[in-house]
């Protein structure tokens, strides 16, 4: 018999990449990959778990799941990922509806632990993080004309706040051919974007090659044929070189993006995160960037509300946000995770204060985008052609400054009929707070 599986995929885009490996060993094993949750027999839920927001998404979805037992064919439900990894026992114990807790380390057995799930067995396998898979064939679960290329798993940074070193181990870089070789597969397979991730994509190859080769590694991805545009997120300031900087200034593949996790402005504040660097640093590397990449797009996170920040550090930091202007900012609340040192840490700020705090961020950088997006019209963009808002009659996709799923969009008119994954010219004629609209002008081949 041919059981369907279905997936839902929560989180970042390393634990995505996890989950397209389990959907293609499962698929090699005969299973039916299916969209349809209400007719699987089967449904993965690959959670996350970094903050306190996200593990109660991943309960959500799971109790969601769990539905399907009584309204749909679901025999087994599975619990991968952080969550699980994190959490253990725990989830079995208290949604008794879970079949199947799967941990990081054997996510290679989820084919076998599947099958002893439908035979009846309640299942619980964690095996060293070590053991997980690196490389594989994927299913993807991104369109056809995108794909994550995850280099690396784990982190040695051990920020106070952090729990992923503890969640995913320590920092393995996969080796640079395997990473090429993955990449070719993927543009024969019509591939046009990658997007490079890791936890710390900037220490890419210090573990096997003695020092961060992440430059050296986006040369050898560039001559990969079929691949347009390369992305790189997570890139950390310390490890920031003149030598990529430069490799992204003169390559055309290489889009004039980078993410810069900087979490704070204030030293005190800092200090106290165990993050590398100081605000005079932050600065410096910003004018740095600016001066050698001028039409660069800068993205950036930040955390309100951490222990001990006080009115003057948030000042420090809602000065500095409106002073560097950066072009995309993700700003959250302090989330005190269990066994993390933040989480012991005096002076814990009032959850409200926190969330205020982080709102206060947000609006004030929805005016500097929206600033900033104004001082677009009149230009004209290369856009990935994402598809038709049939709702509003128009296509809509991405330029080279917007991530997928985290940035804004650009939207368009056009009388042509225009493919999915395909590039075109577009002239920007007006914007809505972080996404731009514009008119048709050409495909670009």
């Amino acid at each position: 018999m041919s059981y369907k599986i279905g997936m839902v995929s929560l989180g970042c885009p390393k634990n995505q990449v996890d989950a397209e490996r389990m959907l293609s060993e499962l698929k090699a094993a005969g299973f039916e990959i299916t969209n349809e949750e209400e007719k699987a027999d089967v449904i993965i839920v690959n959670t996350c778990g970094f903050i306190e927001s996200a593990k109660t998404e991943s309960i959500e979805n799971i109790i969601e799941v769990a539905a399907y037992k009584e309204e749909g064919n679901l025999k087994v439900l599975v619990v991968t990922g952080c969550l699980a990894e994190r959490y253990k026992e725990q989830i079995i114990s208290e949604i008794p509806e879970v079949d199947c807790v799967v941990g990081i380390g054997s996510n290679r057995d989820i084919v076998s632990l599947i099958n002893e799930a439908l035979n009846g067995k309640s299942v619980l396998k964690f095996s060293e993080k070590i053991n997980l898979p690196l490389t594989g064939d994927r299913i993807l679960t991104t369109p056809f004309y995108s794909a994550y290329l995850k280099v690396a798993e784990g982190c040695n940074n051990r920020c106070s706040y952090c729990a992923i070193p503890d969640i995913r181990g320590n920092f393995r870089s996969v080796p640079m051919e395997e990473c090429v070789s993955e990449a070719e597969k993927l543009a024969k397979n019509g591939v046009k974007e990658l997007v490079v991730v890791a936890q710390d994509t900037t220490n890419y190859g210090a573990d096997i090659y003695g020092k961060p080769s992440l430059a050296k590694l986006l040369k050898e991805l560039c001559k990969v044929d079929g691949i347009r545009w390369i992305r790189t997120l997570y890139t950390y300031l310390d490890k920031i070189t003149d030598e990529l900087l430069e490799l992204i200034a003169s390559e055309p593949k290489l889009v004039p993006y980078l993410d810069i996790p900087i979490q704070h402005a204030s030293d005190k504040i800092l200090k106290k995160m165990n993050r590398r660097g100081s605000s005079a640093d932050i600065d410096a590397l910003i004018l740095k960037i600016r001066e050698k990449i001028p039409d660069v797009t800068l993205r950036t996170s930040l955390i309100t509300g951490f222990p001990g920040e006080t009115e003057e550090d948030f000042t420090l930091l809602a000065e500095f946000v409106n002073r560097v202007k950066f072009d995309r900012l993700g700003c959250f609340a302090y989330s005190a995770e269990e066994d993390t040192p933040a989480a012991g840490f005096e002076n814990q700020i009032d959850p409200q204060i926190r969330q205020d705090r982080s709102e206060i961020i947000m609006n004030d950088q929805m005016l500097i985008a929206e600033a900033k997006n104004r001082e677009k019209i009149g230009s004209t963009a290369l856009v990935l052609v994402e598809g038709y808002d049939s709702y509003i009659k128009c296509f809509y996709g991405r330029s080279a400054a917007d991530a997928p799923d985290i940035d804004g969009k650009v939207f368009f008119m056009s009388k042509e009929s225009l493919k999915v994954g395909s590039f075109v010219n577009v002239l920007i004629n007006d914007v809505i707070e972080y996404d731009l609209l514009g008119e048709f002008l050409e495909v670009v081949e």
